[in-house]
């Protein structure tokens, strides 16, 4: 796959609330049977989907020949609306996956999550037929209540730092304990809640496990 086949979409979804800024990342003419939807963390603390680790997850999903999807939640960058503390932040995970339904209507949907994002988006799609698997980064044990995930089904790949501030890796393999197969965790050595430095290492750890739960997914990586 060549840069030139590559296609950096700009969009205004339609929401609950108003317009949500979006981005897509796909191929022309492409018919994918998986794509992803990476939702960024809090926004009234800078998060959007402009975010270091929602990029790189991003870029490292679609380099295994995903179509992509990021967008900013109500009130963040310049999508419509109001922050509402996840309620209705909920509502524009559901339009995101509306949108991506209608874009690809034969595939399933990855979704992933950091922090915040991880919270609101691993929500939905624990309760989403259109969800086939999950992605939860930085999850933020320490504020919010990921309880919910112990009857989550859908395969789940947890990415923690063990000095991540926010989540405590204590906590979290406890709540990876709680979670019916099939599961893993991965913990980045000395890494904290935005795993500054460690970047490379969630990178390889998405793609590996992503590979293992998708094996017919394209090898050859477009080039962002």
């Amino acid at each position: 796959m060549t840069e030139e086949k590559i296609f950096h979409r700009p969009l205004l979804l339609p929401g609950p609330a108003g317009r949500l800024e979006a981005m897509l990342w796909t191929s022309p003419g492409a018919r994918p049977r998986l794509t992803s939807l990476v939702c960024h963390p809090h926004p009234l603390f800078g998060g959007t989907m402009h975010n270091k680790v929602v990029f790189r997850v991003a870029r490292t999903l679609h380099q295994l020949g995903l179509p992509v999807l990021r967008f900013n939640f109500r009130g963040a960058g310049t999508s419509e609306g109001h922050h509402d503390a996840g309620e209705g932040e909920r509502d524009d995970v559901r339009a995101a996956l509306d949108f991506m339904r209608q874009e690809f209507p034969e595939a399933s949907v990855l979704l992933a999550g950091f922090s915040f994002g991880a919270w609101v988006g691993m929500r939905v799609g624990c309760e989403d037929a259109r969800v086939s698997a999950l992605i939860g980064l930085g999850l933020p044990v320490k504020n919010l209540d990921l309880s919910y995930l112990a009857a989550c089904t859908q395969p789940k790949l947890i990415v923690q730092g063990t000095q991540d501030q926010y989540g405590d890796i204590a906590r979290v393999k406890e709540l990876v304990e709680s979670m019916p197969e099939p599961k893993q965790l991965v913990s980045v050595e000395g890494a904290d809640h935005f795993f500054t430095g460690k970047l490379d290492e969630v990178a390889r750890a998405v793609q590996a496990w992503t590979k293992l739960q998708f094996p017919s997914l394209a090898v050859t990586p477009p080039q962002l």
